[in-house]
């Protein structure tokens, strides 16, 4: 599904977060036809297999065209309260940043009111530094340009890896590579509309990626709980 999309409006904007299960074939089928720009190769047999793995997903559609979707998990690492974001793409269209912005605020909103009161880790793998701007509304965004990682933010890189599945053997810490070898990458697939998001030259820190083998990069950032308890009312782009 492409083309350019025309300006939103509360009443043309759906987001909604169901539990993965319910996807059945004909949904399935329309999430592959939304992914028809990704260069990752998504089929429909990878994205059962995502439906089956991810205990909820959140759709956003515009005018009931489905614009962008993304599996996810509310989850507990070590008693942190976070957000694990598997596969998710957003459509190529004008107003790709928007739509990214409804699924972003309906997970963490969901998140305020699973996990009340407490600061929230939302992490997800990219594989291009225009994903990068999935990180906009979250602190201390690990890893970033110009940054050194503690020993602290490389430990979060590992518990990380380790929730998703991989290997240490196949984790480099320092530069939060997973080398997963597996075809196509579970990533959230999002090319940003800005020419560079935030400034930053996010680029160079996936240039050690190969991405014909399927590597990521795991990054993770935080969200306040007073800043998540503004969320638990209304989603802003939702009709009231």
């Amino acid at each position: 599904m492409s083309g350019k999309g025309k300006r939103m409006t509360a009443t043309q904007i759906k987001t909604e977060t169901k539990n993965s299960t319910y996807l059945n074939q004909a949904s399935l089928e329309e999430i592959v036809e939304t992914c028809v720009e990704s260069p990752n190769g998504f089929n429909i047999d990878f994205l059962a297999a995502q439906a089956d793995h991810w205990v909820l997903v959140t759709t956003v559609r515009e005018a009931d065209e489905l614009r962008g979707f993304s599996f996810f998990t509310l989850d507990r690492i070590g008693g942190t309260p976070c957000v694990l974001v598997g596969l998710a793409y957003i459509c190529r269209t004008d107003t790709r940043s928007i739509v990214l912005a409804n699924i972003v605020n309906d997970q963490m909103r969901r998140a305020s009111l699973s996990f009340p009161d407490e600061d929230v880790l939302f992490s997800t793998q990219i594989n291009n530094s225009g994903a990068f701007e999935v990180f906009d509304l979250f602190h201390n965004v690990v890893p970033r340009p110009d940054f050194n990682p503690t020993g602290e933010d490389r430990a979060w890189g590992r518990r990380l890896a380790k929730r998703l599945g991989i290997s240490m053997f196949s984790y480099e810490d320092r530069s939060f590579v997973a080398r997963s070898k597996q075809l196509p990458p579970v990533v959230f697939d999002h090319v940003s509309i800005k020419p560079a998001v935030n400034a930053l030259d996010t680029t160079s820190l996936l240039e050690k990626l190969e991405q014909s083998d399927g590597d990521t990069l795991i990054v993770h950032g935080w969200a306040k709980a007073e800043q998540l308890a503004k969320l638990t009312v209304v989603l802003p782009e939702q009709p009231s």
